[in-house]
C-alpha cells in the first residue's frame, strides 16, 4: 500500500493513476474526499497532513507515502515520524530545483510550498528516501496563457527571452512511482527538467505550430504582469516572487537540462512539444 498526500492536485492524480496502472495498492488522503474525483481502484481517506494527529489510520498498512511540500504546513517532521511509527519504510518527497534559491525567488512558496522542509524532513526522517527536484511544469504555461490564446493570437507576457526546461507532470509522476515501487532511486536527489531550455517566445512557437495558428509573443513590462496576475485573484507576494525569479535569471536557463528524467526512465524525457500536443484543449479557441 501507498499513501500519497496532495491526492487531489495534479502531480497526485498522475501519480495514482500511474501506481494503479503499475498494480500497486494506493490510498489518496485528502481533506475532502467526498470531492476529490480521483480515479477508481485507489482507496480514500480523510486526513490532514497537517495534522499529524489526524494521519495515523492512513499510514496503517502501508510500505511508503508520497510527501507534497503543499500539505504539511510546519509538520512534516511530526507527520513522517507518525508514518514510521505506523511501520511505512520509504518517503519520496516533492521538492524543487530551486530550493536552495533565496526565498525571495521562490514563488512557489507563496502559496504554501514548503519544498526544502519536505526534502529535509525525509532525509532526517530515518526512512528510505528519495527527493524528486523538479522543475517548472509545462502544464504552468497553460496557467498562465491559456485565457489568453483561447481568446486570440497573442501572448502577451513577461520577458520574451527568459529561459528554462519546463518538465511534463507525466513524466515526474513516472519517476515518483519509480521512486516508490522500487529501490532503484534511494538515498537520491533528482534534479528533474524537461527535455530541453526554451525561451518564453519559443514556447509559444510550439504552440502555433502544434494549433496550427500564427501566434504571436508581445513582451510586457513586469510590473504591468504582475498587477494582471493580482487582478486575476492571484497572491501580491507570489507575482512578486515570480517577477523577480525571472529578472534573476534572464541571462541564463534556469536550470539548464539534466538528463535525470531519461536515466531514471531509461528513455527520452517528453519535450515541450509532446506536452502541448496532448493538451490542445488549453489553448484552443473554442
Amino acid at each position: 500500500m501507498i499513501v500519497v498526500t496532495g491526492a487531489t492536485g495534479p502531480v497526485g492524480r498522475l501519480l495514482i493513476a500511474q501506481l494503479l496502472a503499475e498494480g500497486a495498492r494506493v490510498r489518496a488522503v485528502s481533506r475532502t474526499p467526498q470531492r476529490s474525483g480521483l480515479p477508481d481502484g485507489a482507496e480514500l481517506v480523510t486526513g490532514d497532513p497537517s495534522q499529524p494527529a489526524t494521519m495515523p489510520a492512513c499510514f496503517d498498512g502501508a510500505e511508503a507515502v508520497f510527501l507534497h511540500p503543499r500539505t504539511f504546513g510546519d509538520s512534516a517532521g511530526e507527520l513522517l515520524a507518525v508514518a514510521a511509527e505506523r511501520g511505512v519504510r520509504k518517503v519520496v518527497a516533492l521538492s524543487a530545483i530551486n530550493i536552495d534559491d533565496p526565498y525571495e525567488l521562490q514563488p512557489s512558496r507563496r502559496r504554501g510550498d514548503r519544498n526544502k522542509e519536505a526534502e529535509q524532513a525525509a532525509m532526517a526522517s530515518g526512512l528510505a528516501w528519495t527527493s524528486l527536484r523538479a522543475s517548472s511544469f509545462a502544464g504552468n504555461t497553460a496557467q498562465a496563457w491559456g485565457a489568453q490564446l483561447r481568446a486570440g493570437d497573442v501572448v502577451r507576457y513577461v520577458h520574451a527571452r527568459f529561459r528554462e526546461t519546463p518538465l511534463d507532470e507525466r513524466d515526474l509522476a513516472e519517476v515518483a512511482a519509480r521512486a516508490l515501487l522500487t529501490d532503484d532511486l534511494a538515498g537520491r536527489k533528482l534534479e528533474l527538467t524537461g527535455a530541453q531550455s526554451l525561451s518564453h517566445e519559443e514556447m509559444v512557437a510550439v504552440i502555433a505550430a502544434a494549433l496550427g495558428r500564427p501566434l504571436r509573443f508581445e513582451e510586457l513590462p513586469p510590473q504591468a504582469v504582475a498587477a494582471h496576475l493580482v487582478q486575476n485573484g492571484l497572491p501580491e507576494p507570489w507575482a512578486q516572487a515570480l517577477m523577480a525569479r525571472y529578472a534573476h535569471y534572464l541571462d541564463h536557463d534556469q536550470p539548464p537540462v539534466t538528463g535525470e528524467v531519461d536515466r531514471a526512465l531509461g528513455r527520452p524525457a517528453r519535450t515541450y512539444a509532446d506536452w502541448v500536443a496532448d493538451h490542445l484543449a488549453a489553448f484552443r479557441t473554442a
